[in-house]
């Protein structure tokens, strides 16, 4: 395997939540040596379900697997003389110190980001929390759901019915925004310190992440000071919007974006139903009008839910882009194993597990053409590296 930019990058991470511990797993899946620093009763991940099999143990978390494969695990008890100095020696040798304490916890272990930062002037410490390291809310407790709420992405997500609350979407959303602003504040770093030859602190605020990823409703504010309004399986507007999934023949569903105002995919469309047979009366030159088929939005929207009960998902996705339409079926996660495309392009792929049958995995969603990344590989068990990893600290 090539060499990638992260190939000589030791990262020690001290994470309990997927806000550090997926910024550590991007890394690692980037070629990094990324070590889990846990306790040894183990990280709080190891007890989070669901579980493989009926195994319970500390290394059959699935969601542990996820969101730490490719690290290396060293357990430390940190509260006596030798774990704090095991740990100090870990911290000085790396390049990176990923944590997701919260202040309070970070001062309680000697881990306050600013103070290892001026005591070891290369390293950089990326601190992922819920509020960010200062602030009034600095000390209040997170989680996904805090995150995505108190930063107004809640807000968007939810049905049209608005009786009922928002809903939270599945994936841990928050946490994985975070991450990404992680990843890319570490890189701004790293490249400053290429330049200067010092480290800093990279501060990130779960809150904050969420609060500028908010899509459409923070321009809607900062500009025409319109508070948009969820909507279900499409963008949140201020004003309602055409419904965008549509029930085929075999029961599965596509998602289609049909734009009125644009006139080129409102001929492509149209001149799809006639070639069927199903355009009705849309062919009349009166809907090259857009205010006509405004006026008439209900009954366009009626016609084209009989085109598509008419045609099954795959063949209304395949034949609507051929039409440079924006169409694609609605696919359950594991429907995705069997997709062509992601098939073409290897993206899943067999990974080892520790005395099991090889699991199939999402890989890397990026590719780079000066070189190969290693690919996902499995979680470490609870305490796996920690002789090799401190005897060579």
């Amino acid at each position: 395997m090539t060499a990638t930019p992260y190939t000589d990058l030791r990262v020690v991470e001290i994470a309990d939540d997927p806000g550090g511990e997926f910024t550590g797993k991007l890394l690692a899946g980037s070629g990094a040596d990324v070590v889990k620093v846990e306790p040894p009763s183990g990280a709080a991940g190891r007890r989070i379900g669901p579980f493989a099999g009926d195994a319970t143990g500390s290394d059959a978390s699935l969601s542990f697997r996820w969101y730490n494969a490719g690290k290396r695990s060293v357990t430390i008890d940190d509260t006596d003389d030798a774990g704090r100095a095991a740990l100090a020696e870990l911290i000085t040798g790396a390049d990176v110190l990923l944590t997701s304490l919260p202040p309070a916890q970070a001062a309680a272990r000697g881990l306050v980001p600013a103070e290892l930062a001026a005591r070891h002037p290369r390293l950089i410490v990326v601190a992922v929390t819920p509020f960010g390291l200062d602030g009034p809310w600095s000390s209040y407790r997170g989680s996904d759901l805090v995150g995505l709420a108190a930063g107004g992405m809640l807000h968007s997500c939810g049905y049209d019915d608005h009786s009922i609350p928002p809903i939270r979407p599945g994936g841990d959303h928050a946490y994985t925004t975070a991450a990404s602003f992680a990843h890319t504040g570490l890189l701004l770093a790293l490249l400053e310190r290429r330049r200067t030859g010092r480290g800093q602190v990279v501060d990130v605020s779960v809150h904050a992440a969420c609060a500028v990823s908010g899509e459409l409703s923070n321009p809607f504010w900062f500009y025409p000071k319109s508070v948009v309004k969820r909507q279900t399986a499409r963008h949140a507007q201020p004003a309602p919007t055409q419904p965008a999934l549509f029930r085929c023949g075999d029961d599965h569903y596509v998602y289609f974006a049909l734009i009125l105002a644009d006139q080129k995919p409102w001929q492509a469309l149209v001149k799809w139903m006639d070639d069927m047979g199903l355009a009705a009366d849309l062919t009349d030159p009166a809907y090259d009008d857009l205010a006509h088929r405004q006026e008439n939005f209900a009954h366009i929207q009626e016609l084209v839910e009989v085109f598509f009960l008419l045609l099954d998902a795959e063949t209304a996705y395949h034949e609507g882009q051929r039409r440079g339409l924006p169409i694609g079926v609605a696919r359950a996660p594991e429907e995705l194993f069997d997709d062509e495309h992601l098939q073409a392009r290897g993206f899943f792929v067999d990974v080892e597990q520790d005395g099991e049958q090889p699991v199939k995995q999402p890989g890397a969603p990026y590719r780079f053409s000066a070189f190969g990344l290693p690919g996902p590989r499995r979680a470490p068990r609870l305490g796996e590296h920690t002789a090799e990893v401190l005897e060579n600290a």
